[in-house]
């Protein structure tokens, strides 16, 4: 089956993943013969890159607009707030379909060779693992999903292909002790520590390949872990946003319940900018690498109103919380409070991410061990930290 014997989205889809590396020519087969809008529901949330916000696409009433989604290189919300809501004012999306380009980055860094026997870690619509049965076969893939309905519509829709294995309804920080081992284990969801059970479930010289961050905000880089006498290590590929493992989801308990007065905190001064401290965005390396160094702490960007943006720092692990107040053309003004020196803390972080070169996410790595222990480094294990 060519490219040209498909839409004009998909079409264009595959040559532009194919163009950017985004998907090894390995995957081609599996590209074509398993759509993603065979695993979608009739109701989608797709992100609209104009709006910048999620906009609702029934399938029923705009079958065209629907069609154009699935098959276009944007992530589609599936499920809000565990399956309590089909949305509202107040949602968080708790289950999707990845933007394709990160689908086949995972796959590419995954290394699968015929023969692996892999376990997936969150099963969503069924789509990934439907890629990797139709490239490896039904015995070699195992996926694990914690959401009772969104096993069971999944179980559905990859039968439904022809591509069903087993797929089991559990924590996945749990894994597959009785499949056990594997040759490759590939998580879709969020995660902020490496789970034990993984990597006693991974063959010697087996691959993880997961969406892993800290707590400092919710955003994720991809790392691609061997496995090692005692663990597993490996380097970051590059950023990205998944929905969190269930059981790590972050620990923030809400901007009230510090009690953040100003009157009551130790006021400062800085010289850090806006751009210094922020970069580009969430998906910056320095935001990334400042959360590596500045542990235990939740940050929050706020927007920018009548030309003054806080930046707050809140200690996940005590009532510490620290302010930073840029304003155009004005002083910058810091707020602390509690044991912690969180704004200390930051410069120190920020500092040591400028004298090293400002490293991007291919210079990081993390080295976990069989006891739950997580060290990143940079450049070198050698040159590591505890987590």
């Amino acid at each position: 089956m060519a490219l040209s014997g498909l839409s004009e989205e998909r079409s264009e889809l595959g040559r532009s993943l194919l163009a950017r590396g985004a998907m090894a020519p390995e995957w081609m087969d599996s590209f074509l013969a398993v759509p993603r809008a065979a695993f979608l529901p009739e109701v989608i949330w797709p992100f609209d890159i104009d709006s910048g916000t999620h906009v609702t696409v029934d399938l029923s009433e705009e079958p065209g607009l629907w069609s154009s989604y699935a098959d276009a290189d944007v992530p589609i919300v599936t499920q809000w707030d565990d399956g309590a809501t089909s949305g509202g004012s107040v949602r968080v999306p708790t289950s999707s379909a990845s933007m394709p380009s990160v689908v086949f980055r995972m796959l590419r860094d995954l290394d699968v060779q015929q023969g692996h026997k892999v376990l997936e870690i969150g099963t969503g619509t069924g789509w990934n693992a439907g890629l990797l049965t139709h490239r490896l076969g039904r015995d070699n893939v195992v996926s694990i999903e914690i959401d009772p309905a969104v096993a069971d519509t999944a179980r559905d829709r990859l039968a439904a292909h022809g591509l069903l294995g087993l797929v089991i309804t559990r924590d996945g920080a749990l894994g597959d002790p009785q499949g056990a081992p594997y040759d490759r284990i590939i998580a879709t969801a969020g995660i902020r520590r490496i789970p034990a059970a993984w990597l006693e479930q991974l063959r010697p010289g087996g691959l993880i390949v997961a969406p892993w961050g800290t707590h400092f905000s919710n955003a994720d880089a991809i790392v691609r872990l061997s496995a090692q006498e005692g663990g597993a290590g490996g380097r970051f590929t590059g950023p990205v946003e998944f929905m969190k493992l269930r059981s790590q989801r972050r620990p923030f308990e809400g901007h009230t319940a510090y009690e953040p007065r100003t009157a009551d905190a130790e006021k400062t001064t800085t010289e850090v900018t806006e751009p210094e401290l922020l970069g580009e965005g969430r998906f910056d390396s320095r935001t990334f690498a400042l959360g590596l160094r500045v542990q235990d702490c939740y940050q929050v960007a706020a927007a920018t109103r009548d030309g003054a943006r806080p930046v707050w720092f809140y200690g996940l692990e005590d009532r510490s919380w620290a302010c930073v107040m840029f304003r155009d053309g004005g002083e910058t003004t810091v707020w602390q409070s509690g044991p912690r020196r969180l704004w200390e803390e930051m410069t120190r972080a920020l500092r040591w991410w400028q004298e090293t070169d400002e490293p991007g996410y291919e210079r990081l790595g993390l080295t976990v061990t069989s006891d739950g222990g997580q060290r990143a480094w940079l450049d070198s294990p050698e040159d590591s930290w505890q987590l």
